[in-house]
Formats: structure tokens, C-alpha cells, sequence
């Protein structure tokens, strides 16, 4: 994964953060917003696009354009490195491969053990049944 060629595909658009705010939050577009195709990137191999495309699906519209956006700070500037930086954060967690799961054993210990209570049981019931009544 080439972080400068993925940086070319990246564009922004900028927009109004929502929330409480004086005036100045009426005029100023301070909210980053970041879209990357990645149906069309270049960058990646097929099957890194397809690792992505599975575990980013919720992020991902129908387009294949992943969206991300950020309106923590008052400044464009200072959200537009906050966005970019998620989304390489991301992209990178995504890239990861999935650890293999490795079943656990069963101690022999708690295997006896519950054979010892099935056994315990069966006696219990066998003493209720030869009771002559």
C-alpha cells in the first residue's frame, strides 16, 4: 500500500458543522468530508480491494466510494488532517489479515468431572427405582 499514490485519489469537500455554535458557525465551512473511490483505485491488488471492500462494507456506498468526515476542530485545516489520518488508520486495520482461531481443549480434569456427576445421577435414580413400594 503506496500512502502517497492513495493520497492523489483522495478529495475533499467542505461543508457546515452542525451543532451549537455563535454566528460564526452560520458562514464558515470548518466540516472536512473525505471520498476515495476505491472500485477505481489503482493502488491496491484485486484482493486487497476485495479484504477491504468486506470488512469497510458498512463505510462503503453503492458507488464503491468510501466516505469519512470530520468536524472536530473550528479549524478546515486542522479536520482535514484529522480525517486523513483515520482513514489511512483505518485502511490500515482493514489491510490487516484475521487471526486464526485456535480452538481450546477441554482439561481432562473437567471431563472426568462431569462423567463423576453423569455417574453420581444414575446411581441416585437407580436407588429411587428399586424401592418396593
Amino acid at each position: 500500500m503506496d500512502k502517497a499514490s492513495i493520497e492523489k485519489e483522495i478529495w475533499y469537500k467542505t461543508a457546515r458543522s452542525g451543532g451549537a455554535g455563535g454566528q460564526h458557525v452560520n458562514k464558515v465551512e470548518s466540516k472536512v468530508i473525505l471520498y476515495w473511490n476505491l472500485s477505481q483505485t489503482s493502488c491496491l491488488h484485486e484482493n486487497e480491494k476485495q479484504r477491504i471492500a468486506e470488512r469497510l462494507r458498512n463505510r462503503i456506498n453503492s458507488e464503491g466510494v468510501l466516505q469519512l468526515d470530520s468536524s472536530q476542530s473550528r479549524s478546515q485545516f486542522s479536520n482535514k488532517e484529522e480525517v486523513t489520518e483515520r482513514f489511512f488508520k483505518l485502511l490500515a486495520e482493514a489491510m490487516k489479515p484475521a487471526k486464526k482461531r485456535v480452538p481450546t481443549r477441554i482439561p481432562k480434569s473437567k471431563i472426568l468431572e462431569r462423567l463423576d456427576r453423569k455417574k453420581h445421577q444414575s446411581e441416585k435414580k437407580q436407588q429411587r427405582r428399586n424401592k418396593d413400594w
